[in-house]
């Protein structure tokens, strides 16, 4: 693949001839799967599935797991090749690969043959809503363990992410602090029971989660470390071979469990079976500690039983970095990496404009600090404000546009039209309210990527045909009145600020 997003391709063929821009195709195509699927089941399964190159009529893709391979693979393989083939014509076959894996890995084409329906418990789960992958996936050590009665290990840690390489700063200071006081907690119970940990990419949760781990088993505790793809697999896998009641048990029998990524569990059974197991461990007064991109009551996903009860405990967000914790990061990172290479030098200048520029995440700082590495090591120059910035210039973005929540549309709405929001979702059809619902929903399809059905649902459970008349009807009402043109760009305008 190419540094521009482009990919290298064998054929010279493609929509406008020459070389196509298959990056740009990729990214309509994510486009096209989240509004089709709606957010929920995109940012589940498709959020991280990844073009690496087309070559021969032939699209590969990578996702991190295994897990999320055999499930793609075995449910959505020809719609991402159909709608990959609507942008990008010559594209016949997809292909899906584990990143990072030492192995190759072996790819199931879209158009070949997958593995028939499953019977016995795991046909059940296949009448859920949201369908369970079930495929056949080659098993790591610590599944074959679980199926073969052995201790459930769950995921192993990092060994570089404990509370003494975790930079603390303001945004981060009560989480850390609680994550210290869970994993040294030697008294009767549990503290803060669920400990409930969110935040956006990079900043930190995972690495709080790793350190609680390595104390608490310092101290002697047991402790399971399992993201959300591990839970479902070894839930999956229990069911396969009639070992479900063991896996249960096991799991149930931990001094400390703690789940990453909880808003990526999806199906029924498997949610349900998530939400007995939080309520078996606390009610027993083991440790629960759980992390997820967004808070409880926004997992929209996560049954609203399963919701409360992890909104019960201590609710924490880390917030984004500051740029004084951004500086300490990189300082943190810059001194671990002059240790094992003593010619790399960055100056306090060129430190600080890197902290400046980068404000997205953690991540970036580190992948930064290794670009300047590269580049000291390879050309065998000095580190340079000049060089800085055109090492990390893919790494600078503006500011990324604010999340906008269906339910802030509607409170804004509400409050600017003088009904209550309550209103807006009834069945009431008076003008004062008819108006400002049908804005609502034309300003929640034209600010979010939800589908049609989706804000149906969000407004008292109605149709995607009434949503399709209402942004119609605004859309064409704006054409033709001015005032109501610069009121709609008004309440837009006072969404994303």
């Amino acid at each position: 693949m190419r540094v521009d997003g482009t990919v290298a391709s064998d054929d010279d063929g493609g929509r406008n001839g020459g070389s196509a821009d298959y990056g740009s195709a990729w990214a309509r195509v994510k486009r096209r799967l989240r509004a089709e699927l709606g957010e929920d089941v995109f940012a589940s399964w498709f959020a991280r599935l990844e073009l690496e190159a087309v070559a021969g009529g032939t699209a590969r893709l990578t996702v991190p797991t295994r897990f999320l391979k055999s499930w793609i693979e075995s449910h959505y393989l020809d719609r991402v090749l159909n709608t990959f083939k609507a942008e990008v014509e010559e594209i016949a076959r997809i292909e899906v690969g584990v990143r990072g894996t030492g192995a190759p890995v072996r790819p199931v084409a879209a158009g070949v043959s997958k593995p028939g329906p499953a019977s016995g418990p795991l046909a059940r789960l296949h009448a859920t809503s949201a369908p369970i992958p079930v495929a056949a996936v080659a098993p790591t050590p610590e599944a074959r363990g679980a199926e073969a009665g052995g201790d459930l290990s769950g995921t192993p840690l990092d060994a570089r992410l404990t509370f003494a390489s975790f930079v603390i700063g303001r945004s981060n200071a009560l989480a850390h602090a609680a994550a210290e006081r869970v994993a040294n907690h030697q008294g009767e119970g549990a503290l803060y029971n669920p400990l409930y940990l969110h935040a956006g990419v990079g900043l930190g949760k995972t690495h709080l989660l790793h350190g609680i781990g390595h104390a608490a088993r310092e101290a002697g505790r047991r402790v399971i470390y399992l993201t959300a793809d591990r839970f479902m697999y070894g839930f999956v896998n229990a069911l396969k071979t009639q070992s479900a009641l063991a896996y249960k048990e096991r799991l149930r029998g931990i001094d400390l469990l703690i789940l990453d990524d909880v808003q990526f569990i999806q199906g029924k059974s498997i949610q349900a079976e998530f939400g007995h197991t939080i309520n078996a461990l606390i009610d027993a007064g083991r440790q629960v500690v759980v992390a997820s991109d967004r808070p409880p009551t926004e997992l929209e996903a996560l049954d609203e039983r399963v919701r409360s009860r992890l909104g019960g405990g201590l609710v924490v967000e880390i917030t984004a970095l500051d740029e004084a914790l951004r500086v300490s990061i990189l300082s943190a990172r810059l001194a671990a990496v002059r240790a094992a290479h003593p010619g790399f030098d960055v100056s306090p200048q060129v430190a600080a404009y890197v902290a400046r520029a980068i404000t997205a995440n953690g991540r970036d700082l580190e992948g930064a600090v290794n670009r300047l590495l590269a580049h000291a090591t390879l050309t065998g120059t000095a580190v340079t404000m000049e060089t800085a910035e055109s090492a990390i210039r893919d790494l600078v973005k503006n500011r990324e546009p604010k999340r906008i929540k269906i339910e802030d549309i509607q409170k804004l709405v509400a409050s600017r039209y003088n009904v209550s929001r309550s209103d807006i979702l009834s069945e009431r059809r008076t003008a004062a309210v008819v108006k400002p619902r049908q804005i609502a929903m034309y300003l929640s399809k034209v600010l979010t990527l939800r589908s049609l059905p989706e804000i149906g649902r969000r407004f008292g459970g109605r149709d995607h045909t009434t949503v399709l008349h209402a942004v119609r009807k605004i859309e064409k009402q704006i054409g033709e009145d001015s005032v109501l043109g610069d009121e709609v760009e008004l309440l837009k305008r006072m969404l994303q600020d």
